[in-house]
């Protein structure tokens, strides 16, 4: 290693300027490097995002089909099963101040929170199989063993998705300079993305010829993949510190109450809110939409999935570019807001003119609006004034995030199947008879949320107009600081 430095620092071996330039350039992540963080260290940090990627494909994509196809269990067990997860999304604030005042006599903060989340995971995911393989056998003697373990086996793993995301987003803020945060997010934001759909491809290859055997093998060595990867992520990442003393008593009472009265926070929270709501509600009617109203076979609306990450991803790479080059976060947020109006149009649209690239494209517009959004609420948060207590607020982000994008999505579908039986029963009228009412109905609840949230951005982007440098101001013509507020 020390000889290849030498060669590399030679005149005739060195690269020339413009080599390295265009590296920089081509690779969208490779300044988000720094001194306190390098790029080694963060690409391992950034592994807990691969490992909620995984764990989120396995639960909503991979899990749910194989729980009602397979093995034939009832939808609504199935439903149930993986809204439990969700049942933490509020506790995620919580979290957040424990790692901020964690009395670890290491002297650590995160990293202890990280190791709990790692543990509950590989736990659900160990005896994850074995309980479902009891639900479908319906067996009296072991019918309700299999429904504990089922439910031990979901609350596991969904809180440990919650406590690893937030322990690990509260370390990438600390560890992490104020300048190179922008790309540091984009990052953790794209390994996230990259977990879902490599590993959405590797499980559904590997489960395509099921037997119950093959599905514990699966099962317990995703649990094994996510235990070595978080230890590989939070292996020497946090410097020790003195050790804390006691909390105090009714210490997060305090610092939420100082939380809530920094400038703009409860508008802040009620916009991610809001904002997730309005590209989330959509997620669950996606697929039906295209099968039903536009004819698509199962392996073209299943593609819609990686058109809407694909969208995302280029909105990953975009913000982390943009960002550091100026543009205010909530700018970024206000972007993809008013991408997602023409995106939900273009759906809408199709059906009338019978277009599935109109369709397509939609989607993937869908995906990239809704990736800036998360982008520009996310480096909000981590650039909010109350460095003392990251992790509160980025677990109070996360919470407001997560609740809203679960709770949408059923209300998505429960709107879609309330307003498609009254056009069943002829209540909206002869000219709506068609499938697509009820769908278009839920599409156009998701504009007019967009619209929500720009009124909500308006005085977020005013404060960032101000403390905007040059570089900012060509942005201005948007016209959103102007909306009442």
């Amino acid at each position: 290693m020390k000889l290849a430095a030498k060669l590399m620092n030679t005149p005739l071996l060195r690269p020339p300027g413009w080599v390295m330039a265009l590296g920089s350039r081509i690779m969208p992540f490779a300044d988000a490097a720094s001194p306190e963080l390098p790029m080694s260290r963060l690409l391992r940090l950034s592994l807990f995002q691969l490992v909620i990627g995984i764990n989120m494909a396995l639960l909503v994509g991979t899990l749910n089909r194989v729980m009602i196809v397979e093995l034939g269990m009832p939808a609504w067990i199935v439903a149930c099963s993986v809204a439990i997860p969700l049942l933490f999304a509020p506790l995620r604030a919580f979290i957040g101040y424990r790692s901020d005042t964690h009395p670890s006599p290491l002297g650590l903060r995160r990293l202890p929170y990280l190791w709990m989340g790692s543990l509950m995971l590989f736990g659900g995911l160990a005896i994850m199989p074995f309980a479902l393989l009891l639900l479908s056998e319906s067996i009296d003697q072991t019918l309700s063993l299999g429904h504990v373990g089922a439910c031990l086996a979901f609350v596991l793993v969904g809180a440990g998705m919650q406590v690893t995301q937030t322990a690990g987003m509260a370390l990438a803020n600390d560890l992490a300079p104020a300048e190179k945060r922008p790309r540091v997010v984009a990052l953790l934001y794209t390994m996230l993305l990259v977990g879902m759909i490599g590993s959405s491809a590797v499980l559904g290859w590997l489960l395509e010829d099921f037997s119950p055997k093959l599905l514990i093998q699966v099962i317990q060595g995703s649990a094994v993949l996510v235990l070595v990867l978080n230890l590989m992520a939070l292996w020497k990442q946090e410097a020790r510190q003195p050790r804390r003393g006691a909390r105090q008593v009714d210490g997060f009472k305090q610092s939420w109450t100082q939380l809530m009265q920094l400038p703009h926070m409860k508008r802040f929270l009620w916009t991610v809110g809001l904002g997730t709501s309005a590209f989330s509600m959509q997620d669950i009617i996606l697929e039906p939409y295209g099968a039903e109203v536009l004819g698509l076979s199962v392996g073209m609306t299943s593609s819609l999935t990686a058109i809407s990450m694909a969208g995302a991803l280029l909105a990953f790479i975009g913000s982390a570019r943009w960002l550091s080059q100026g543009i205010h976060a909530c700018r970024l947020a206000s972007l993809g807001v008013l991408t997602g109006l023409p995106a939900f149009a273009l759906v809408i649209f199709s059906a009338p003119m019978e277009s599935i690239w109109m369709f397509r494209i939609g989607v993937l517009l869908i995906g990239f609006g809704g990736g800036l959004f998360s982008v520009g609420m996310l480096v909000t948060a981590m650039s909010l004034p109350n460095k003392e207590h990251s992790g509160l607020v980025l677990g109070a982000w996360g919470a407001v995030q997560a609740t809203a994008a679960g709770a949408s999505m059923a209300l998505g579908g429960v709107i879609r199947d309330v307003v498609a039986q009254c056009v069943q029963w002829g209540w909206l009228g002869e000219p709506l008879m068609g499938p697509a009412t009820a769908y278009s109905f839920v599409y156009h609840i998701e504009i007019y949320l967009l619209f929500v949230v720009l009124v909500a951005l308006g005085p977020l982007v005013r404060r960032s107009r101000r403390e905007s440098t040059g570089a900012n101001l060509r942005y201005s013509k948007l016209g959103l600081a102007e909306l009442p507020g």
